[in-house]
């Protein structure tokens, strides 16, 4: 979408300029007409563009009942006479719609906006790279679920344009889909430009279970690193270079570290939010892999920090941060770096929240595989169980539901019973679909070096409850650690062998002995 743009008033001739360079009155770039603003307990923030010295008056109402009404002055620190006002609401229960009227006086003139149909609810932003992108239009089921949209009015889309900028802007540059209600057309143009499937998916299974309404911002670009959505702070403690331009990817473009950041989630940090959902990581198996379980939790309170900050306080200073952990690509690699990012992403825990990543929820996505995927094997199309599994994970860290089950089994405990067996107690009851021999690896060594040692595949031998056994009959020297799934493509479309009983999630991937998990 071109740069927005705005109608500027000068001695009552009439400019079409760039809204930051002449704007002398108005919303900020994402303000519009069918928006959702963050409900209470939060005190949503409406900031825009004055002349300095103005009287901004901010008025919320409804059915000529005014809920909410802000003085503010346009204080010093922008372009020539033009600088930034801000407002903190006072907390606004779900529901609408609202008009939101901002005044402008300045001497004898008044200027007067006006938004419509605004709703308040809870925000929730999206980002990533492509399999966050890819459309509704581009998954199973694809026509079915597009039929859908017209039955969610109350969910609302707004999609960020791309850009890339080496500083950190004050506002979106560019807006591919302003504030809208769902229709076909913006969810499924059969392209990665229209709105995110998991994303709408997410919003769908919420609105549906909270009946208030949701607003979903996107703001992904696909074939993207991590480091191009995280600020020079989060380089800097992961002691990863920002000076020099990757060598694995071209020196220009959205691949360059920060630019995302600066031009696509920084500009956002004044939005009043209640959490992220986040699907990345492929191409940080091709680019620093084993620093991503440094980058990623870094990247999280680095978000966290600035939009607590930007909001006044609005957004929670830990807001809750869901992601999807990969799910595959190739059957046979020469490499494991699929693995590494999953286990990374989890800050080399296995799941999700743990002391270093507090109020996260996953998804683990890696039974999800779609070798017959028309947009790249990378693309499975079953976004409806990754924005399902996303969505219990919110429903239990973002919304205090301690009844529900968002993860799947995971070990609490290892026993050698004898130089012969090895056995595994999980945290829940599990469904064992096979007994798999090719998923387990034990460690064998001479020493209880794991850096020195063989990997060998062992067998499940027998199950209960919620223990399997594993025969060592092929190691023959001491067992210093046990893997699970420890490959890209670890098994068919929902037939990995260990799912919980109840939840029917599957078992992520690990790796014990880790540094916060000594079970041997």
């Amino acid at each position: 979408m071109a740069r927005r743009k705005f109608l500027c008033l000068f001695v009552g001739v009439a400019l079409l300029l760039d809204y930051r360079f002449c704007k002398e009155f108005g919303f900020a770039s994402y303000y519009a007409n069918h928006m959702v603003l963050q409900k209470e307990p939060a005190r949503a923030v409406i900031w825009g563009y004055g002349i300095v010295g103005a009287i901004i008056h901010v008025i919320v109402q409804r059915e000529n009942t005014a809920f909410t009404h802000k003085v503010t002055a346009v204080k010093e620190g922008g372009l020539g006479n033009i600088s930034v006002w801000n407002v903190s609401l006072e907390p606004v229960g779900p529901g609408g719609p609202f008009l939101i009227i901002a005044e402008q006086t300045y001497f004898r003139r008044v200027d007067k906006i006006v938004l419509k149909d605004v709703y308040f609810g809870d925000i929730w932003l999206c980002g990533g790279q492509s399999n966050m992108a890819m459309t509704v239009s581009q998954i199973i089921n694809a026509s079915e679920e597009l039929s859908l949209a017209s039955r969610y009015p109350y969910i609302r889309l707004f999609q960020a344009g791309l850009r890339e900028s080496y500083h950190e802007l004050n506002d979106l540059d560019s807006i591919a889909v302003q504030w809208s209600i769902p229709t076909a057309e913006i969810l499924g143009n059969g392209n990665f430009t229209s709105f995110s499937a998991v994303c709408w998916l997410f919003g769908r299974y919420l609105y549906d279970k909270l009946q208030y309404p949701i607003g979903l911002v996107e703001s992904c670009w696909g074939g993207t690193p991590i480091e191009a959505w995280s600020s020079k702070r989060v380089l800097h403690k992961c002691e990863i270079s920002f000076s020099i331009g990757s060598q694995i990817f071209e020196k220009n473009g959205p691949h360059q570290y920060t630019v995302l950041w600066n031009a696509m989630i920084y500009p956002l940090r004044r939005m009043a939010i209640t959490g992220t959902i986040w699907y990345q990581g492929e191409a940080n198996t091709v680019l620093h892999t084993a620093q991503y379980n440094c980058t990623f939790p870094a990247m999280i309170e680095d978000w966290r920090q600035i939009f607590h900050q930007g909001s006044g306080g609005a957004t929670e200073a830990d807001f809750p941060f869901g992601f999807v952990q990969l799910s595959t690509d190739h059957h046979a690699v020469p490499d494991d770096s699929f693995p590494w990012i999953r286990w990374h992403q989890t800050a080399d825990f296995g799941y999700a929240p743990n002391s270093k990543m507090k109020r996260t929820f996953m998804a683990v996505a890696m039974d999800l595989g779609d070798e017959e995927s028309p947009y790249g094997v990378i693309h499975p199309r079953d976004k409806q169980d990754i924005a399902y599994r996303l969505y219990l994970g919110a429903r239990a860290v973002a919304y205090g539901e301690t009844a529900v089950v968002f993860q799947g089994p995971f070990p609490k405990e290892v026993q050698l019973k004898n130089s012969r067996e090895l056995t595994i107690t999980y945290t829940e009851e599990l469904t064992v679909l096979e007994l798999r021999h090719d998923l387990f690896e034990v460690c064998c060594c001479t020493t209880w070096d794991l850096s020195n040692c063989k990997w060998l595949f062992v067998p499940i031998v027998n199950h209960s409850i919620n223990t399997l056994s594993l025969s060592l009959s092929q190691c023959h020297q001491k067992v210093t650690g046990i893997r699970y799934a420890w490959m890209e493509w670890p098994c068919d479309l929902k037939k990995c062998p260990l799912y919980g009983k109840d939840s029917n999630l599957p078992a992520s991937t690990f790796m014990l002995p880790s540094a916060h998990n000594g079970v041997f």
